[in-house]
């Protein structure tokens, strides 16, 4: 594994992830031995907009059930398994970080989902997948850490059936200069990968697919991150996204509204096709 995705695996990385979210859950009043997706909201939509970007998306799919759904960088599974619980399609996870895939697990199978979701852990560039898996391929807030997008999208393009589906929710490099970090994906420029908008939709054309859908979601999502900011010297609530990322997830969360506001960071949201 290159240093690069060891910085990757670095940044998400944190001991005991499970035992630290069923405690939280525990204090926060929910029955760890009976969970539905919804009592892991506040954790388990680790992406701009929450649940708002996976309802979103999820309604573009129009899905019916019987198809079978790749998650590109499916953290801790919230997305993935709001798909299986309410939709009934089979759902299969795959992330860089190990931790992340051992906690989806583990929350899969307490939800009581565990014969529909699989995760597994692996690099999106070399997916041990045969050509041609799946109906549809989901990814949000993933594409930052991989600097190779070509590669990505070939990639996802292999695994998926002619006419295959692929929905995407992406922070990208707005016109306002460099970010400024920490951030919820990179902690300093050396992980972190934008493309502009245009350049991300040129991307997925040169890689074989045929946009559908490509929407700029930057309003919503600075409307969203205000909602969702910390509030300055008051403590977090027990579940939360500063479960996963430690104690500087304050200065990342209002980093991340700076660059919205000041046009540093955007968002896009968008449905490609498979083409040929």
């Amino acid at each position: 594994m290159t240093d690069g995705k060891l910085a990757v695996r670095r940044h998400y990385a944190r001991q005991d992830l499970g035992a630290t979210i069923l405690a939280a859950l525990t204090a926060a009043g929910k029955d760890i031995d009976h969970l539905s997706p919804d009592d892991l909201l506040a954790v388990d939509e680790f992406h701009t907009r929450g649940r708002a970007a996976t309802l979103d998306l999820a309604r573009r799919l129009a899905l019916k059930g019987s198809e079978q759904v790749l998650d590109v960088g499916s953290g801790i599974g919230g997305p993935s398994r709001y798909l299986a619980w309410t939709f009934g399609c089979r759902v299969t996870g795959i992330d860089l970080t190990p931790e992340f895939c051992r906690v989806a697990t583990m929350l899969a199978a307490r939800i009581g989902l565990a014969d529909k979701v699989h995760y597994c852990e692996g690099d999106a560039l070399a997916m041990p997948f045969a050509d041609q898996t799946f109906d549809v391929a989901w990814s949000q807030n993933a594409v930052m850490n991989i600097r190779d997008r070509a590669r990505l999208y070939a990639e996802i393009r292999r695994v998926l059936k002619p006419g295959g589906r692929y929905a995407f929710s992406d922070v990208v490099a707005g016109a306002g200069g460099a970010p400024h970090f920490p951030l919820p994906w990179a902690r300093d420029p050396a992980i972190s990968f934008l493309l502009s908008p245009d350049a991300t939709r040129q991307a997925l054309e040169a890689a074989g697919f045929r946009i559908l859908i490509f929407e700029d979601q930057t309003a919503d999502a600075i409307a969203q991150s205000r909602l969702r900011a910390p509030i300055p010297g008051a403590p977090p609530p027990p579940l939360g996204l500063h479960l996963l990322l430690g104690g500087d997830w304050p200065v990342m969360a209002w980093n991340n509204l700076r660059n919205q506001e000041d046009g540093r960071t955007g968002l896009i949201q968008g449905l490609a096709e498979r083409a040929g």
